[in-house]
């Protein structure tokens, strides 16, 4: 009796131009037989913004921990437009 642990991307989806939300399946398996599966998501957007109340820092996103086809729609989706739009979005939401 083998018990066995996976993890699988679900679903990649981008939303509002610039967010990328990453469904992720952990499935246990009994001898090859799914017993259990279970869904996390998270969403990477292109910056971490913030302000000191004058001056706007937006530090790039680190997504090398992601795996490849999540890189991989992220690099094709943050173009320079949407990188510009999207700090100009977070700067007048004040995020």
């Amino acid at each position: 009796m083998a018990i066995t642990k996976e993890t699988e991307i679900a679903k990649i989806e981008v939303v509002r131009t610039w967010n990328v939300q990453v469904a992720t399946d952990t499935v246990i398996k009994e001898d090859g037989a799914e017993i259990s599966r279970s869904r996390h998501r998270h969403v990477i957007m292109p910056f971490a913004s913030t302000t000191d109340g004058t001056t706007w820092t937006h530090t790039d996103t680190n997504i090398s921990s992601e795996v490849a086809s999540v890189q991989a729609v992220a690099n094709a989706v943050w173009t320079d437009a949407v990188k510009a739009s999207y700090k100009t979005w977070a700067e007048a939401q004040g995020i």
